[in-house]
């Protein structure tokens, strides 16, 4: 069997040819790889910049030390935690306590069991429980007795003086009228007792004076 060493010779050349192939892609897809992970992880465009630029240049050795320098977590990750600890935080802040005692209560107690501070108060239209500094019913709208209803709107505020001022002006009006009245009965009645007496002087008078007069 005859040995052919051209044969070899191009079977190896195809060989390097698909083996370069295989790197070359290789070296893009983990600088392209590199790009996407470290993109999701800083916003630094320098950074960015610099750890490409180890991947390209060092190639597997690159991706090793990138591996090993890149931030733990992404940005996403970060704002996940961040939005978790919010969360913890504002479920702490918004639990419960007494203002006596700081001992957790309960959100229906109206009294605290161990310092008996008073706690909530009933609404005295719909029975709903309330905080102390509420002077408005937020499930029926009632205000508390005596107490000012604060925030108001402008309509809402206005409402209650336009009523006032409209009974006021509707009493003004009818007093006036009352005493526009009264003052032509006066002028009439006047006018009247005036008439009276001149018919009546006139009927004194004699003839002579009548004359005199004229």
């Amino acid at each position: 069997m005859n040995f052919d060493p051209s044969s070899l010779n191009n079977f190896l050349l195809i060989l390097a040819a698909w083996g370069g192939a295989f790197l070359a892609a290789l070296w893009l897809s983990l600088i392209l790889w590199t790009y996407r992970d470290i993109r999701s992880r800083v916003k630094d465009p320098l950074v960015r910049i610099l750890a490409v630029l180890l991947v390209a240049v060092l190639f597997l050795p690159g991706i090793v030390v990138y591996l090993v320098l890149r931030p733990a977590r992404t940005m996403e990750d970060d704002y996940q935690h961040m939005l978790e600890e919010e969360a913890l935080l504002q479920a702490i802040e918004e639990r419960s306590a007494c203002p006596g005692c700081g001992r957790h209560t309960a959100e229906d107690w109206q009294v605290c069991p161990n310092c008996y501070t008073k706690l909530r108060k009933k609404c005295h239209n719909c029975g709903e429980l309330m905080k102390l500094p509420w002077s408005l019913c937020p499930y029926c709208g009632t205000p508390e007795p005596g107490k000012r209803i604060e925030d108001l709107t402008f309509t809402e505020a206005t409402r209650s003086l336009e009523v006032g001022d409209a009974d006021s002006s509707a009493d003004a009006d009818l007093s006036a009228d009352l005493s526009t009245d009264e003052s032509l009965d006066e002028d009439a009645e006047g006018e009247i007792d005036f008439d009276a007496a001149d018919t009546q002087e006139l009927e004194d008078l004699s003839d002579e004076d009548l004359i005199s007069k004229l």
